[in-house]
């Protein structure tokens, strides 16, 4: 623990100088672009004109069971009879609207169910959705592919884990947050340890490909006892890849964080802390450290991509097996087709009011220029291999990339003194000090960041740090 704190006091300073709000990058540009005045048509027919190479398809259920304070997803808490069914047939006119645009006959490579939390839907409901999507998509029954489904372990239903592994999925992701009690009950999430140790034994039996866990650091009433006992029960379980998210603290946006008292919630410091904390933990463990709070066994896919270069990352995460296209299907979900982002209506009703006239429900998007697909090539370089190839970018004219982001250059320089990150003539390297500030290097290259976060029409964002 010592080292810990010793760290921690290290990046005081750090902290001072780049504690501000940031993008995650899922996406560039981010989702904040998005606007409502985009051009559908130009969309649709350019979307219909390239239906080759492989597809990723994204399924958002939107339903949970009860509320997680912490919780800023899209998200709809209730447990009216009937919910499921009336979003189900909706899905399934959108399924068919989606494939008849995108093809039918392209390999679905990738494929990911979240939400809210598709374990809302019973078994009967799941085989239902399933089979919707095989009618209209060619799903790959064998060969190299990602089909993967969050699970909440408080309502996986009797049945489900052998019935995933039967339809096709070969990955799960399981939503566990914290094991310590207290911090259970402040966020409204109580699941035992005996509770998911029992369901972890049951997806291990039916030898799934990969087992992921979702944590997150930040949350009411967390120290470095309570993450102590939380990391220990997880490598216990030893998933084959773990995320840690930064909890954002937004009750101003999310209601449902307004049940969290402030005054329990960890200092940014303490938060650093933690961080280090779990990453001298996990990685003595022998996990990776591949990027922004992930971390992978050694002999795990990612792993294995990010030392050959190769790692990607989109909506879904991490991957190897990005598909040509994504197709986001769902209330709120994002497609990401060609040059184009799309999303889909955010509210319920609108989303309903879309598909039972026959439409799409896309309410917003943003067609990217070869300047924002250069800035994404950097950014999403970094966030994947914690470096950047100068020579891979595809710059403008007979510019250099000096040339190019001379306005970035003496950001970037004041980093390296920090000692954040690493400038050479080919390469830019983020260093192991500079990881908990990953986000922060990449919003140099971010070029919606201006004006800045104050002015009163910029989007919110959360908290690097």
């Amino acid at each position: 623990m010592d080292k810990l704190v010793t760290n921690a006091g290290q990046d005081m300073a750090l902290i001072e100088k780049y504690a501000r709000s940031g993008p995650r990058y899922t996406s560039y540009p981010t989702a904040p672009q998005f606007g409502e005045s985009f051009p559908v048509d130009d969309y649709l027919r350019d979307a219909r004109s390239h239906q080759l190479g492989s597809l990723s398809l994204y399924v958002h259920i939107p339903f949970c069971q009860d509320i997680c304070y912490y919780c800023a997803c899209n998200k709809i808490v209730t447990r009216e009879p009937g919910t499921a069914q009336r979003y189900l047939a909706s899905l399934r006119r959108e399924i068919a609207m989606q494939a008849e645009i995108h093809g039918k006959r392209r390999p679905v490579r990738q494929m990911h169910w979240g939400g809210g939390s598709p374990t809302y839907l019973d078994n009967a409901e799941v085989t239902e959705l399933m089979h919707d999507l095989a009618s209209h998509f060619t799903l790959m029954d064998s060969g190299v592919r990602e089909y993967s489904m969050e699970l909440d372990p408080r309502t996986t239903a009797a049945g489900a884990i052998p019935l995933m592994k039967g339809l096709g999925f070969n990955r799960v992701s399981l939503g566990i947050q914290d094991f310590d009690p207290l911090v259970q009950k402040s966020i409204n999430r109580v699941q035992p340890f005996k509770m998911v140790r029992k369901l972890v034994d049951e997806i291990r039996h039916f030898d799934f490909r990969s087992l992921s866990f979702d944590l997150i650091y930040g949350l009411p009433h967390q120290d470095s006892l309570t993450m102590e006992s939380t990391l220990q029960k997880v490598i216990e379980l030893r998933p084959d890849r773990i995320a840690c998210f930064n909890y954002a603290h937004l009750p101003d946006r999310f209601k449902s964080q307004r049940a969290i008292d402030r005054l329990t919630l960890p200092s940014p410091s303490d938060k650093l802390a933690l961080q280090w904390q779990i990453a001298d933990t996990l990685q003595a463990a022998g996990y990776v450290h591949i990027g922004l709070d992930h971390y992978v066994l050694p002999d795990d896919d990612l792993a294995q991509a990010q030392r050959d270069g190769k790692l990607q990352r989109n909506f879904q995460g991490y991957s190897l097996l990005l598909a040509d296209d994504l197709v986001g299907m769902g209330v709120s979900s994002i497609s990401q087709v060609g040059d184009y982002y799309v999303q889909n209506a955010r509210g319920l009703d609108d989303y309903y009011s879309d598909v039972d006239a026959g439409k799409l429900p896309i309410h917003r998007g943003y067609r990217t220029s070869s300047e924002d697909r250069l800035r994404r090539h950097v950014i999403m370089s970094l966030i994947c291999n914690l470096s950047l190839d100068l020579d891979s970018c595809e710059l403008p004219g007979d510019a250099s990339f000096w040339q190019h982001f001379e306005q970035e250059i003496a950001a970037l320089e004041d980093m390296q003194a920090d000692g954040l990150l690493a400038l050479e003539n080919d390469r830019i390297s983020i260093t192991e000090q500079g990881r908990p500030f990953l986000r922060n290097v990449c919003m140099v290259f971010d070029q919606y960041l201006n004006p800045p976060e104050s002015a009163a029409n910029s989007p919110r964002y959360s908290a690097v740090i």
